[in-house]
């Protein structure tokens, strides 16, 4: 199978170092793709989009599909992940003991409040929900896991990038990410603030940034070598009332400290 495009791995050559890093590469590519597409994807779609060959990309499809990190998806040629990444996981949140923590206390911490509560870090340069537990309430707000989004939106990017200073800020965030989804622009000063007056203060709060009816606060969780690398947060309704809030950021920095490898 041949779409005109050539590759030295497809011509029977034995793969010799760059080329076996760059089929390695691709098998990333492919998996980051699928991540960020979250949903089936024929496999002519994903040599698109990964811009290597079809035959290459079959070629990768099926040893990935023979090793259960992907499965078919119905009848038409679409794949996805399999039950081998499903143990994968289980395997880094079931034998990492601070992991296995910060879990218990985000299904303790929605129990207790029944707000919804978020394990948050970055992943490159955009913001990621890790791990949520939504709030049962009629007001129901949720995060989809895995997804990117532009730290500015955020309040955990706030504290996520404080160890950066407004240059390195600058060289880090894309220009096009101060915009909001209803089209506001966070003036980039204000950000840069906000991520001093986070760093200072051990906490950050937004509202009505990524979302018009929501009031975020997070608390950090500081990593054996003091680093930021995660952050708990409450996502709440915006109309919430401060003696509320005021409670919910005391138990939730108090949690985050509880988590901290460090005395944070």
């Amino acid at each position: 199978m041949s779409d005109g495009a050539t590759d030295p791995i497809e011509a029977g050559a034995q793969p010799q170092g760059g080329e076996r890093r760059r089929g390695i590469d691709r098998v990333i590519m492919l998996l980051e793709a699928l991540l960020k597409h979250r949903a089936p994807v024929r496999v002519g779609d994903l040599a698109k989009m990964i811009g290597a060959p079809r035959s290459t990309t079959y070629e990768i499809v099926n040893s990935l599909l023979e090793a259960e990190m992907l499965e078919n998806v119905g009848s038409e040629g679409y794949v996805y992940f399999g039950r081998a990444m499903h143990l994968f996981g289980w395997a880094y949140s079931h034998h990492n003991a601070h992991y296995r923590r910060i879990l218990e206390t985000l299904d303790k911490m929605a129990a207790e409040t029944g707000e919804t509560v978020q394990l948050c870090g970055l992943r490159g340069n955009k913001y990621v929900v890790l791990d949520c537990r939504d709030s049962p309430g009629p007001f129901r707000i949720s995060s989809d896991v895995g997804v990117e989004v532009p730290i500015p939106w955020t309040a955990s990017g706030r504290l996520l990038v404080g160890h950066m200073n407004e240059a390195e800020l600058k060289r880090f965030i894309p220009a096009g990410d101060y915009k909001l989804p209803d089209g506001r622009i966070i003036a980039p000063q204000e950000f840069f603030a906000d991520v001093e007056r986070a760093r200072a203060q051990g906490f950050s709060e937004t509202s009505a940034l990524a979302d018009r009816f929501t009031w975020c606060m997070a608390a950090p969780i500081h990593d054996g070598h003091g680093a930021i690398n995660r952050t708990l947060c409450f996502v709440l309704p915006i109309d919430t009332p401060e003696p509320r809030r005021n409670q919910l950021l005391d138990l939730l920095r108090e949690r985050a400290r509880g988590l901290s490898l460090t005395g944070g």
